[in-house]
């Protein structure tokens, strides 16, 4: 059997990864006794995608031989031909070539990992030919949601979570049905600033910032984790992914980050989901689902745990957390307006431009200025994005904060 997958974003973190994950799997380390040993699954590599990093991607097109390999920033193309033009491999070129790949024949499962909105399309466009979808930012659910989620249904699409705490949540809820889940419980590190109080975080720094003390991630999502945006995206992702009413969702902070996510079930019973912090075990589950094969992942030693913490995050502290559960409850085009609003305010940070705390302070501005729209079309969508962009920048300059 074999499992045809094109990776969108496949320079990143996740991306180099899964591409690991792949040759793992692959290779002869795959050990026997597994589920898929009658009828070994072979992981053919399809399509390639990347931004801007263009000597990585030509790399990785001569170790794994794509098909085919998009670069969506059109500045790179002429050097992308340059590096790759001996090879039988055929360029796409700008935005469209993402959805270009996730509606390729040739593909079965398209793996997102493109940070922000640039991937929305291609992700509704392999739900619109049926693919299986293995998400790992939480891009897609949080702006699309309900357009996302109606077009997995109708056109028989699966939709599975790499990112760790819902990939937990995932495999917590095959012990029972969703009507038999009393409550889902996300996880959270609470990143650097997990002790802090709301006066200690005036004046933090870029590298304080992008000190995370248990994940490896990129200046984006290390930024989102610092701020807790990360849950409050996690929140609005799970109570669609899962269509769990927002009253079922909760947060707590556990530092170890050793338990990924926790489903309680009326009976009282909770299923937690145990695993090192690595990527790699979710990665690989996505694309082995339903099969459990062994891969590269770290086994954990419980013995050595010696013991595992939760608390409940600090909402003064961590006030974007409250306005997510807010934004779930609301639905519409204020999640679009919440997650671009950090995006572009999280851009100006890195930058140097603005205070960490900010970043918040504009998300909520966005959101107070925002009229909200439901079941709205992708293009509403790109609409709402595109304002809270731009409003950032235009808050910015008239100085408002």
């Amino acid at each position: 059997m074999i499992r045809r997958i094109a990776i969108l974003g496949s320079t990143g973190s996740i991306g180099k990864k899964a591409l690991r994950v792949i040759e793992v799997l692959n290779s002869s380390l795959v050990a026997r006794g597994s589920s898929l040993e009658k009828e070994k699954t072979e992981y053919e590599i399809v399509a390639l995608s990347a931004h801007s990093n263009v000597e990585l991607l030509a790399e990785q097109a001569r170790r794994y031989k794509p098909k085919f390999v998009a670069i969506t920033n059109t500045d790179y193309t002429g050097s992308l031909r340059e590096l790759v033009g001996d090879l039988d491999v055929e360029i796409l070129a700008g935005p469209d070539g993402l959805t270009e790949i996730a509606q390729l024949d040739e593909v079965d499962i398209v793996l997102t990992a493109v940070v922000g909105a640039a991937g929305l399309p291609a992700v509704l466009a392999a739900a619109q030919k049926g693919k299986t979808l293995a998400i790992a930012n939480k891009e897609p659910l949080v702006i699309a949601d309900e357009l996302l989620t109606a077009t997995a249904k109708e056109n028989d699409s699966t939709i599975l979570p790499v990112d760790s705490e819902h990939s937990a949540i995932f495999q917590a809820m095959q012990s029972g049905s969703a009507d038999e889940v009393s409550k889902i419980i996300l996880t959270a590190s609470g990143g650097p600033f997990r002790e802090s109080s709301v006066e200690d975080i005036q004046n933090v720094t870029r590298q304080q910032a992008l000190s995370h003390p248990v994940w490896d991630m990129g200046p984006k999502i290390t930024v989102d984790s610092a701020t807790m945006m990360n849950k409050a995206l996690e929140v609005i992702e799970a109570h669609w992914l899962f269509d769990m009413p927002v009253e079922k969702i909760e947060v707590l902070i556990h530092p170890e980050s050793i338990v990924h996510s926790l489903v309680e079930f009326v009976d009282g019973s909770v299923i937690a989901q145990l695993g090192a912090p690595d990527m790699c075990l979710p990665i690989q589950y996505a694309l082995t689902y339903p099969a459990r094969v062994v891969g590269i992942a770290k086994h954990l030693q419980l013995d050595e745990l010696g013991k595992l913490t939760f608390e409940r995050p600090n909402l003064e502290t961590f006030r974007v957390l409250s306005l997510g559960f807010e934004v779930a409850r609301t639905g519409g085009t204020a999640a679009v307006v919440f997650n671009a609003a950090n995006e572009a305010a999280v851009q100006e940070f890195l930058a140097g431009r603005i205070k960490f705390v900010n970043i918040v302070e504009l998300i909520e501005h966005c959101l107070n200025k925002h009229n909200v729209k439901r079941r709205v079309s992708l293009e509403e969508l790109l609409e709402a994005d595109a304002w809270a962009r731009r409003e950032v920048i235009e808050c910015l300059k008239q100085k408002v904060l």
